[in-house]
């Protein structure tokens, strides 16, 4: 049942994460612009062009603050992520009766 549940919700992730493709590539593309602008910005020397890479970089920042759907995106890839890294784990963790596994988790627990 706990299986089926992680694809339920993996399923719902990855639907919406597929909804915001394009979101994320435009703020990808906005924070890359906005880096390029910040680092032509300290570069220049004269007035007018620290003025325009600025003017350019407030575009690019607003540009990425108005791309939410795009940050939900993320969250469905993160959600995916632990998804994927907590498939195997068992739900169930009660201790074996076999004496010699007992011995073993204990060893490894006095040994880290």
């Amino acid at each position: 049942m706990r299986k089926f549940g992680l694809f339920m919700v993996g399923g719902i992730a990855a639907i919406v994460a597929l909804a915001n493709v394009g979101p994320m590539i435009g703020l990808a593309l906005s924070l890359i612009i906005l880096y390029f602008a910040f680092k032509e910005f300290l570069k220049a020397h004269s007035t007018f062009a620290k003025i325009a890479w600025v003017v350019i970089g407030l575009i690019a920042l607003s540009s990425s603050v108005a791309s939410l759907p795009a940050v939900i995106g993320l969250a469905a890839i993160y959600v995916i992520y632990l998804i994927w890294k907590n498939w195997n784990k068992d739900s169930v963790t009660e201790k074996s009766s076999d004496p010699f596994t007992n011995f073993e988790r204990e060893w490894n627990s006095l040994k880290n």
